[in-house]
């Protein structure tokens, strides 16, 4: 069973949301496959800074999923935002927040918040 590393993006202000990202780019560097499992998580006012799908937050979520970093938000947030349909396409996943946390307890994740 391979360790998983959780970036929490939370915070929507510019240097979490660009340390956020960059970290999580970073990371999926050098990341040994099989070793680590690399998941992002995107909640709250981070979600809401995605909304546009031009920002440089969505587009860097947007890279890292097509390297294949399971990248995930809020189902509840996505919903409201009117943005459910429009992050999945995008490549994102969808989960409860409740959810992802209890689930990453669980597997016995280390989580790093922005």
């Amino acid at each position: 069973m391979s360790k998983k590393l959780v970036i929490h993006i939370f915070h929507d202000d510019p240097s979490s949301l660009n340390t956020g990202s960059h970290v999580a780019d970073r990371i999926r560097q050098v990341i040994e496959h099989g070793a680590v499992s690399l998941e992002v998580y995107i909640f709250g006012p981070a979600e809401a800074a995605m909304a546009d799908e031009s920002s440089a937050m969505s587009t860097a979520m947007v890279g890292l999923a097509k390297a294949g970093v399971r990248v995930v938000t809020c189902r509840s947030t996505a919903e409201s935002l009117g943005k459910a349909d429009a992050f999945k396409a995008l490549g994102f996943e969808l989960e409860y927040a409740r959810d992802a946390f209890v689930r990453y307890a669980m597997e016995g994740a280390t989580v790093i918040s922005f």
